[in-house]
């Protein structure tokens, strides 16, 4: 590694954990996105815990380029920290990034009870990225795993904008067994923004 470069990104982590306005942090998280370094990916998890949105939102989007190389210190972080606000951003990135490394803990958060509107949240964000995952997998295991926790969601989820984020992602992975799903779904559900996306879903 050039060292003059390595030095680079040690003075932008440096200077961002000493950030003291948003748009100083959000240029900095900009900078060290350009970078694409690994040593960049704690102090990113770390504006996660911003109170500015547009700092949290801009890190979020950094680490999702950070690729495959976050996704590990992305769930462990996951795991360490009981804000369940930092733990939606988490989810987003992770989500967004479609590693099947990350299927087991959208699984678990799929299926998570709702204490609050931020978990409700949480559960339809991961329910897209049970969608993004699912989507060209070609084990059978995985795929399964997938469509079993979609299908409990859109039959017995409360929330109707989960049970919509179910279906998308069902639409998505689009195999005979998902297709299955959405057809046996269509006259069990109520809402009716649901249903019709459901029609819409089955009509693509």
């Amino acid at each position: 590694m050039n060292i003059a470069r390595s030095q680079d990104v040690e003075n932008l982590i440096e200077q961002l954990r000493c950030a003291t306005t948003p748009a100083e942090a959000i240029a900095l998280i900009q900078q060290l996105a350009q970078s694409r370094d690994e040593r960049a990916i704690d102090v990113l998890i770390e504006m996660l815990q911003q109170h500015h949105s547009s700092v949290v939102s801009m890190a979020v989007q950094a680490l999702v380029q950070c690729s495959s190389a976050a996704v590990e210190p992305l769930i462990a972080a996951f795991h360490n920290t009981c804000d369940h606000s930092v733990q939606a951003y988490i989810v987003q990135a992770l989500s967004q990034s479609g590693d099947i490394r990350a299927l087991n803990l959208l699984i678990e958060v799929v299926g998570v009870e709702v204490a609050n509107h931020c978990q409700g949240s949480v559960r339809r964000i991961a329910a897209r990225g049970l969608g993004k995952i699912g989507q060209g997998l070609s084990e059978r295991e995985k795929i399964d795993r997938i469509i079993d926790k979609l299908r409990w969601a859109v039959f017995n989820a409360e929330d109707w904008a989960l049970r919509y984020a179910a279906i998308v992602s069902l639409q998505e992975i689009g195999t005979p067994e998902a297709v299955t799903v959405l057809q046996h779904v269509l006259s069990h559900e109520s809402d009716r923004v649901v249903q019709e996306r459901i029609t819409v879903s089955l009509a693509n």
